[in-house]
């Protein structure tokens, strides 16, 4: 990778690129600069010296626009990627809990959006209220969009298919494959299979809703970033929301019901979600060296349970 493509993309990201989208992803990092240079150029951009520090599919820069207004610009190497996330953040724009979209270039993957200021919840370690949580959430799921933009999102079932094969990947190449059992990954994925197939009531989902995609916009509220945007049981999205940083099962039930009172959405469902996903939270905390907390035995504990 060259020192000016290191510039916007650090060797931790370039890995999770990666382990993403395979090695050929390196031709587009190579080109990234001269991608940022020109989308600059045609919307009269000023980029801010690095990007900031993004996941495995995205790079991230921060912009000033010609008229002052503070920017995003997002690049991602699947463009199919971008163009649902824009389309998405569209959709969502009337309820006011995501940043607006100004500019989308399809042909590059790329995004300019609004900036929000803030921080997001992962990193001031405070829990909000589950009535601020389930206002967010309410938020989301209750947009009236375009019925043609309804039915293009994806069925839950394929997030749901693409979540566990990607950790089933990280168990099996870290350090999770010796403490995380796959029978106890392969029974998450059956619970997960069988919730998203039932008959419930289906509203756009954001997919990955957790504290490190969600700021405190102060007044404004609570602002979610990055959704994997699909369509079906809106529990799904209340997963990291009940299990973030609990020490007893217990917490993860009173959330659940301080959840349900806040959206009318069913408690035990929520519980049911949290016990499927549950084995995907323990091998991230495993490969992340988080496996002698008192966090990683209530996730486990979750995760290997029997449902009521």
């Amino acid at each position: 990778m060259s020192e000016v493509t290191e510039r916007w993309v650090g060797e931790e990201q370039r890995r999770r690129f990666e382990r993403r989208f395979g090695a050929h992803v390196g031709d587009w990092l190579e080109e990234l600069p001269a991608t940022l240079e020109a989308l600059a150029t045609e919307w009269d951009l000023t980029l801010q010296h690095s990007a900031v520090p993004g996941g495995r599919t995205s790079v991230v820069v921060y912009v000033t626009l010609a008229d002052g207004r503070r920017g995003v610009l997002k690049l991602s190497p699947d463009h199919g990627l971008a163009q649902a996330e824009a389309q998405m953040l569209r959709m969502w724009a009337e309820c006011g809990r995501v940043p607006e979209v100004w500019e989308l270039d399809h042909d590059r993957g790329a995004i300019l959006m609004e900036r929000i200021r803030g921080r997001p919840l992962s990193a001031s370690g405070v829990l909000p209220p589950m009535a601020t949580i389930g206002a967010l959430i309410q938020g989301l799921h209750s947009v009236d969009g375009e019925p043609e933009h309804l039915a293009e999102l994806r069925p839950l079932m394929a997030r749901v298919q693409f979540v566990f094969d990607m950790w089933g990947r990280e168990r099996a190449e870290g350090p999770a494959a010796g403490i995380v059992p796959p029978a106890v990954l392969h029974q998450g994925f059956n619970r997960a299979r069988d919730l998203a197939h039932d008959d419930v009531g289906t509203v756009p989902l954001h997919g990955d809703l957790h504290p490190g995609n969600v700021i405190d916009g102060g007044a404004r509220g609570l602002v979610a970033l990055d959704p994997r945007a699909c369509a079906g049981d809106g529990a799904s999205d209340t997963v990291d929301w009940l299990m973030w940083r609990i020490t007893d099962p217990a917490q993860a039930r009173q959330r659940a019901e301080e959840l349900s009172k806040a959206t009318g959405m069913d408690a035990e469902r929520m519980l049911d979600w949290a016990r499927a996903f549950a084995p995907c939270l323990a091998v991230a905390m495993v490969n992340r060296g988080r496996q002698q907390s008192k966090e990683f035995e209530t996730v486990m504990e979750l995760a290997q349970s029997q449902v009521p």
